[in-house]
């Protein structure tokens, strides 16, 4: 590549990133006139999109979890469905299943009828409320887009995201997701309380007559531009660096000070989800290129639902957050 190639095409990233970066604040701002407050919850959502991952909801009830899923579905444009997760929930029912037809002249023959998960934006909604075996049915469609029922693959649409929500574990009639599907969502999005000031809005916006809708701000076709625009955007060396230092050092082994205190830790595909992230994150805030400050501020989100502490680490009082700050703090 030339130089005057290589100048052409950082332009033409230059560009885009500029039209892109308009769309994505007006996609904020009309989040925002449903969800009140919340900021780092909506900015949360809309990286886990942006990287074209899947994303996982945590909160009590009542926290506008639903809500903020159904509004990213109208403001992005995109096809959403919606799965509530039971116990007596059966993957058939997200998948799809076979049913057999009869023709006039007496042939039958099985049709494919598609479930709710041929969708562009899914709502898993409540999905550690669903027994492992319904949880899974997720597992294919999350990593290769696409499932196999009945020995037929099935292309799912583009693109094609999964937003779950999750009750604290602590809860009754829960049950905790497989660790080989949580490496699956990019992200874990803690939704917490609201404060004061915006519990008021919503009290006074909520309960009136009518309630504003929301309204569409981006396109399937944005949405697929941004996401391609994410992967294009420059990575400085340093960033790459912060990425592989913090996701290595949260393995077992890997920290001298944390000996026997990480169970199991993150592999390579938190690392990718990392990567893709930081570029969302400075994309969201109007900037080209990501900083430590993004590694930094992604490390819980994308680190925490990918490892574990022992029993003994537990029992000594300290937490995945813990220990995942103190590694995020080493790269400041």
């Amino acid at each position: 590549m030339t130089a005057d190639t290589a100048t052409n095409l950082d332009e033409a990233i230059i560009r885009s990133a500029e039209t892109t970066a308009d769309l994505i604040k007006r996609a904020r701002e009309a989040v925002h006139g449903v969800i009140f407050g919340q900021e780092a919850v909506v900015d949360g959502a809309l990286i886990t999109l942006l990287s074209g991952g899947h994303g996982l909801l945590v909160g009590v009830p009542g926290l506008a979890k639903t809500k903020l899923v159904e509004t990213l579905g109208v403001v992005l444009g995109l096809d959403a469905k919606r799965v509530q997760f039971t116990p007596d929930l059966m993957p058939s029912d997200i998948l799809g299943t076979e049913v057999l037809d009869a023709s006039e002249n007496g042939k039958r023959s099985f049709r494919f009828v598609r479930g709710p998960v041929f969708a562009q934006l899914l709502m898993a909604d409540e999905i550690n409320r669903a027994s492992p075996r319904t949880q899974s049915a997720l597992l294919q469609a999350m990593q290769e887009y696409h499932i196999t029922v009945a020995g037929e693959r099935h292309d799912l649409p583009k693109p094609f995201h999964v937003l779950a929500t999750q009750n604290p574990l602590e809860q009754e009639g829960t049950y905790p997701l497989p660790e080989a599907q949580l490496d699956r969502f990019l992200m874990q999005i803690d939704v917490p309380y609201p404060d004061r000031e915006d519990e008021k809005r919503i009290l006074l916006f909520t309960t009136g007559a009518e309630e504003a809708p929301a309204r569409p701000a981006m396109s399937v076709e944005d949405l697929l531009g941004a996401q391609r625009l994410v992967r294009r955007l420059p990575v400085g060396e340093s960033v790459v660096e912060a990425i592989l230092t913090l996701v290595r050092s949260a393995r077992p082994g890997e920290t001298p000070d944390l000996a026997g205190k990480i169970a199991w830790g993150p592999g390579p595909r938190a690392s990718q989800a990392l990567m893709l992230a930081v570029r969302a994150r400075a994309l969201v805030q109007g900037r080209f290129s990501p900083s430590i400050d993004d590694v930094i501020a992604l490390a819980e989100p994308v680190l925490k639902h990918r490892m574990a502490l022992s029993f003994a680490a537990r029992a000594d009082g300290e937490s995945v957050e813990g220990v995942i700050g103190r590694l995020a703090r080493k790269l400041g």
